[in-house]
């Protein structure tokens, strides 16, 4: 079987994906609101208030100005990475989800590939109920601000194909700990979520620029600040080059761990 074995039929997982969703939605609902609430009290109002301002694209930003977009960002990562990953894993190995789709006409490249677009959906969700939520703040410079959407489906879709890779390798549910914190903890502290990279030396600001976090990070601060940044649609790019890396590479080392 080979990725090109890819029909329609794949919106049929995301489907069903998004019918269980809708059975949990109060659930799911929360946690994309109270996140930034807890962020921007515990560092935006106190950290706020001893750092003031900080200089970013040559002007003075206030420090939850400059936070607010960084948390919608590290949102995105976290609700399409973490489908992928624990909620995926489930599915294929105790839920046995799998199994039962691939005994339909359903092929196994178009079992991930609407695996993926779910968790590039989720993120999309939980990113548009937290810009909801910072447009009410007024953490969100408009008509820029109308970017925000598009930047969350781009890098859901990598981090989502990023998850399934993982998700196709780790020999058991307790080792996505070794990625979580080898890979998402050190994109989470440094990639210009909480502070700018100009401040780094210049070698860690150079290790900066390789993580993918960063690209999102610099797109999204630019449009809810209404300073589009130049380099963006570059690292967006490399976003999306990304999932089309990683998507068929997953599907590879999935088929090897899941077909005879």
């Amino acid at each position: 079987m080979s990725e090109a074995a890819i029909s329609m039929r794949l919106w049929r997982v995301w489907q069903r994906n998004l019918t269980v969703y809708r059975k949990t939605w109060k659930v799911s609902f929360l946690p994309p609101l109270l996140e930034p609430i807890f962020y921007l009290a515990a560092f935006g109002a106190g950290m706020g208030r001893l750092v003031g301002e900080v200089h970013y694209a040559g002007a003075a930003v206030r420090y939850v100005d400059f936070l607010a977009p960084a948390l919608l960002s590290v949102t995105v990562l976290y609700n399409a990475f973490f489908e992928n990953t624990y909620n995926s894993f489930v599915r294929m190995f105790y839920q046995r989800t799998y199994d039962a789709m691939l005994a339909t006409p359903l092929t196994l490249p178009e079992i991930l590939l609407g695996e993926i677009l779910w968790g590039a959906t989720k993120a999309l969700i939980a990113a548009a109920l937290m810009q909801a939520l910072l447009t009410l703040l007024g953490l969100v410079s408009y008509p820029t601000g109308l970017l925000l959407p598009l930047y969350a489906v781009i890098g859901g879709l990598a981090f989502a194909s990023l998850g399934m890779l993982f998700t196709a390798i780790v020999p058991a549910i307790e080792t996505f700990n070794l990625p979580i914190f080898l890979f998402i903890t050190p994109m989470f502290l440094f990639s210009g979520t909480f502070f700018p990279l100009d401040g780094l030396p210049t070698w860690a600001q150079r290790l900066a620029q390789a993580l993918p976090l960063t690209w999102l990070v610099q797109a999204m601060r630019g449009a809810a600040l209404g300073r589009p940044d130049p380099h963006a649609w570059a690292g967006l790019g490399l976003l999306l080059a990304m999932a089309l890396l990683l998507t068929p590479i997953a599907i590879r080392r999935m088929q090897r761990r899941l077909l005879p």
